[in-house]
């Protein structure tokens, strides 16, 4: 091929950096179609997919059960406001109250947004149940969190890249280390209303904090009237091998904020599950969303949660997450700092002097294998629960001649 023929990929990603605003750097693929765990580029080469869209095609890619439920419904009806009933939003209800337990569901679209939603439910609950002094309440986060991209959420992350510029913020947020019971219990005030964490830290590198942890955590909130909020967005339904990832360390949150595999990748799905004390402070005109809760969105979700239990897909994600960790951890390599993770939510820790995990997931796309780094030195390893023991196999093959320097 001529080097100075520009191929349909080099044309797209030119005019992705001519039009687009420049706030992702991704990994220079342009991927056309997908299937199961596997992607295909304009060119036609195929990959493992070890990212899922952050979780978000925990079913894979194109599942054929949640399309056909997405077109028969979108050729019936797609949305009507809250301002009038669909009849997918009761059973939609009721199939996720049945899973997960849940007494209160609140429907959104992006897991950003059911955060925010929680926040704002939690603040009023703690004004108006726990009888905290107007505009006092605050909530506990945790250093190296991730709960989304809004202005609000910013204003509590401790990533300088996330903050800068973006300011001002608005109060009432309280930061502590992950994983640090200690510091967490001293946080605590009279005014202490939620605290908001992940089970795992995805984001910040798959990192999963001490055993009991989250027990302690469960019993100083119970003790203090403390709403546990727990951000499984990216650990919820069957990424860690567990239908939540809560269940690992056998607690359940106040409040558990879902989406992400929601929908399989089909739609934009979240929901804030919580209970009749929480989400019945929300009155009519107080909080909303035009497509929350849409008959399009309910009956993709419904789909794609029926495909998760039915098909074993939680089990084979705890099952070929403990083959994947232990085949990673065979490896032999320099390079190789850590291999950590719970399910299929993985990630590979390198030494800093091994030259920035950028360089090898680009190494491991040449190799036919997507991944994705985060905070300069991890690479996360997060495919659809649908892999295979060969599939794991192969992968563990090119993480090999990557990592061990063969092919870099």
């Amino acid at each position: 091929m001529n080097a100075h023929t520009p191929t349909t990929a080099d044309s797209l990603i030119a005019t992705e950096q001519e039009l687009g605003a420049h706030n992702y750097k991704p990994i220079d693929v342009v991927l056309t179609k997908g299937e199961g765990v596997w992607v295909w580029d304009t060119d036609g080469t195929k990959y493992l997919d070890c990212l899922s869209a952050y979780s978000a095609v925990n079913q894979g890619h194109c599942h054929p059960r949640i399309l056909e439920a997405m077109i028969a419904q979108a050729q019936r009806l797609t949305l009507t406001s809250r301002a009038f009933r669909n009849d997918q939003l009761a059973p939609f209800y009721e199939e996720l109250a049945a899973l997960t337990g849940s007494h209160k569901i609140l429907p959104m679209n992006s897991g950003a947004e059911a955060v925010e939603s929680a926040i704002k439910a939690v603040r009023k609950w703690g004004y108006e149940v726990r009888g905290v002094a107007e505009n006092q309440a605050e909530i506990i986060v945790c250093s190296n969190n991730f709960h989304g991209r809004t202005i609000g959420v910013v204003g509590f992350s401790t990533d300088p890249t996330a903050r800068s510029n973006f300011g001002p913020f608005a109060p009432g947020f309280k930061v502590v280390p992950f994983g640090d019971l200690t510091a967490f219990e001293a946080a605590i005030t009279p005014n202490t209303v939620g605290f908001l964490v992940e089970p795992i830290q995805g984001e910040a590198g798959v990192l999963i904090p001490p055993q009991g942890y989250f027990p302690a955590v469960r019993k100083l909130c119970t003790e203090n009237g403390i709403t546990l909020i727990l951000d499984e967005i990216q650990t919820g339904l069957g990424r860690t091998g567990r239908l939540l990832a809560e269940s690992h360390e056998e607690i359940e949150a106040d409040v558990t904020l879902i989406g992400k595999a929601l929908s399989g990748g089909f739609y934009p799905v979240s929901a804030v599950l919580s209970n009749t004390e929480v989400l019945g402070v929300l009155q009519p005109g107080q909080h909303g969303s035009t497509f929350g809760g849409n008959p399009l969105a309910c009956a993709i979700a419904r789909a794609a949660l029926k495909v998760l239990v039915e098909e074993g897909m939680i089990e084979n994600s705890a099952e070929m997450g403990a083959y994947f960790m232990e085949r990673l951890r065979e490896i032999r390599s320099n390079k190789v700092h850590e291999v950590r993770g719970r399910g299929l939510m993985l990630a590979v820790e390198l030494h800093p002097e091994a030259g920035g995990a950028r360089r090898y997931c680009e190494a491991l796309r040449r190799k036919g294998v997507l991944a994705k780094d985060t905070h300069e030195t991890t690479i996360r390893i997060a495919p659809p629960l649908v892999i295979n023991s060969d599939q794991v196999d192969w992968a563990v093959e090119q993480f090999e001649a990557v990592l061990g320097g063969v092919e870099i």
